[in-house]
């Protein structure tokens, strides 16, 4: 979330609501622009003969079940459905009717009605453009350990692991781009889409990025250990691109996170990162109905995605500003004109202040608070670095961002870590994982910030540490491994190398074999290491029956063999109808 309200979200500097995305200035500042008002929508000729000015949404919120009757009645009250999610009964609804707000309060069932947005929906979400898919430049190669992985210990969590192929972590942001060379390798385009105006566009490249925000989010989260670029805290985990900004205002309204939360509960996500704030109001309160709807819709998907395994991670924002003591709120509503108003702790900064979902404040440099980050005594969970972050950006580029949207992504990672080292770990779980993990910071000489060194205002619960999150300390010994991937056909044989050299003598007794195989159905599967003399050490022989995936460190005696030399992983398919490759492997001298 920016400290500007970036005409969408975004960066600083910008109008809207991304929790911190202006690239940073040469001075490092953080300072933003005062959110600018936004046009009405104008219909080009292109689009939908069905659009009309004053066309506006609405959430209507009945019971979870069947919405056949409340949707009979928003027909029949000047409005249309344009996306129906029955299993948290809340629908999005167009209409151009002044009245409809109120008449379908009326309507029998209906529990609340409210309108998302001050400004009209834009004429392309009845016939949304594809998002531009950029000419990529070539990295040289070389990716030095960045200072904000090693600050929070990430270059040593990847000795432990550097994270699962099957844990997906959803970026709800402007979009990835996708063909970028350092996400390539980590990309999920089967459970990527853009829920761009509230309902899924399944179309290929609808989820690409129409800014910068979300790319460089992506980076940070899980850019590929490959020898070129940058390296994200979690580089062997799968994200993939939900695209909730809509194009040109690249705001992030209530209807789109709606459709991601949903998403990513039927997409199996195991880890959310969102970086923005719900436009077009910075604090949504109860006492007002249709920012009471907003609350009550986006509420319900989250707990929807949490109860389906979904944890959800989000930035706290870029406003210097004390979320345990709400006072005002003078950026709001972001889509046309901004007016100053009252506001009190009731009202909520969604979704990072809905219960269940992880609040992350920004780190300047080191472990101080940095400058613009939102803080909160009971609010904040973690920090993270959030300064001057460098991260991929679309075109195969690379760029410097500041905010708390860039220290966000540094917990997301972590928190895939831990899922990574702990298959079936539950959202709370990993919520407290995180929290237990994370280095106690003081508060600094700021009267604002209250709390104890273990808990306070300021940074919660401390800084992210992703080695202790996946387990305390590195293995020992020399740590080899390879990350490409090879794929495993029906019937087939595939071999994988290692070379090893400075070890010296032999391999020891208990030499460590990481093995992360993705495939269906590992009976099929018969896993051997190879030594370099062409000694055979069998480490999975047809075990698992129908289960998916190897994410397994396995121990072998390999104490007669010399350590250096080339090392290969085996892997022989044994039947037919289920396919797979090996997604990386290690050894631990």
């Amino acid at each position: 979330m920016l400290a500007a309200t970036l005409g969408a979200a975004l960066a600083f500097g910008a109008p809207a609501a991304l929790a911190g995305t202006a690239p940073v200035s040469p001075s490092g500042s953080s300072a933003s622009a005062p959110a600018a008002a936004a046009p009405k929508a104008a219909a080009p000729t292109s689009q939908s003969a069905t659009w009309v000015a004053g066309t506006r949404a609405y959430l209507v919120i009945q019971a979870p079940g069947d919405t056949t009757a409340v949707r009979n009645a928003i027909a029949a009250n000047g409005g249309t459905v344009f996306a129906n999610y029955d299993a948290i009964g809340v629908i999005v609804a167009h209409s151009a009717s002044g009245t409809f707000a109120a008449t379908m309060r009326g309507v029998s069932g209906v529990q609340q009605v409210g309108a998302t947005r001050t400004s009209d929906v834009p004429a392309d979400a009845y016939n949304p453009a594809l998002p531009a898919n950029p000419a990529q430049a070539t990295t040289p190669a070389g990716e030095p350990v960045r200072a904000d992985m090693s600050q929070i210990k990430a270059d040593q969590a990847w000795a432990v692991t550097t994270g699962s192929a099957s844990v997906k972590v959803g970026i709800l942001d402007t979009g990835v781009d996708d063909q970028h060379q350092d996400l390539a390798p980590n990309f999920n385009a089967a459970d990527s889409v853009s829920c761009a105006y509230g309902k899924p566009d399944t179309r290929a490249g609808a989820w690409r990025d129409v800014d910068t925000h979300g790319t460089h989010v992506a980076g940070t989260v899980a850019a590929a250990k490959n020898g070129k670029g940058v390296i994200g805290v979690a580089p062997g985990v799968k994200i993939s691109s939900v695209r909730i900004a809509e194009p040109n205002s690249t705001l992030f309204f209530a209807e789109n996170t709606v459709c991601g939360f949903m998403w990513a509960g039927d997409h199996g996500f195991k880890v959310t990162n969102n970086s923005y704030y719900t436009d077009p109001w910075q604090f949504n309160c109860p006492d007002n109905a249709d920012q009471a709807a907003i609350i009550e819709g986006v509420n319900r998907a989250q707990k929807y995605a949490e109860g389906k395994g979904s944890l959800q991670v989000a930035a706290a924002g870029n406003e210097d500003y004390d979320l345990a003591h709400k006072t005002t709120d003078t950026a709001s509503p972001n889509d046309s004109t901004p007016v100053t108003r009252t506001i009190t702790n009731a009202c909520m900064d969604i979704p990072t202040e809905l219960p269940g979902v992880v609040t992350v404040a920004a780190n300047g440099t080191g472990t101080t608070k940095a400058s613009f980050s939102n803080f909160g005594q009971g609010i904040i969970d973690v920090a993270a670095p959030g300064s001057n972050v460098y991260s991929t950006a679309p075109g195969g580029g690379y760029s410097s961002k500041s905010g708390t949207s860039m220290a966000t992504p540094h917990v997301a990672g972590v928190a895939a870590l831990i899922a990574s080292a702990n298959p079936g770990i539950t959202p709370a779980q990993i919520r407290d994982k995180l929290a237990t993990q994370a280095n106690d910071i003081a508060c600094p000489s700021d009267s604002r910030c209250t709390g104890t060194t273990a808990n306070n205002g300021f940074f919660g619960e401390g800084q992210v540490d992703a080695l202790k999150a996946v387990g305390s300390t590195p293995p020992p010994g020399k740590y080899f491994e390879n990350l490409g991937d090879f794929a495993i056909g029906d019937n087939t044989t595939v071999e994988s190398p290692i070379t090893v050299s400075g070890v010296t003598g032999n391999a020891p007794a208990t030499l460590k074999v990481g093995v992360n195989i993705v495939h269906t159905y590992i009976g099929d599967l018969k896993v051997d290491l190879i030594a370099p003399d062409g000694t055979v050490y069998t480490v999975h022989n047809r075990a698992g029956g129908s289960t998916d995936n190897i994410n397994t460190t396995y121990t072998v005696n390999a104490s007669s063999e010399v350590a250096n030399g080339t090392w290969k992983l085996r892997v022989n398919d044994n039947a037919g109808g289920d396919t797979g490759k090996i997604d990386s492997w290690n050894l631990t001298f």
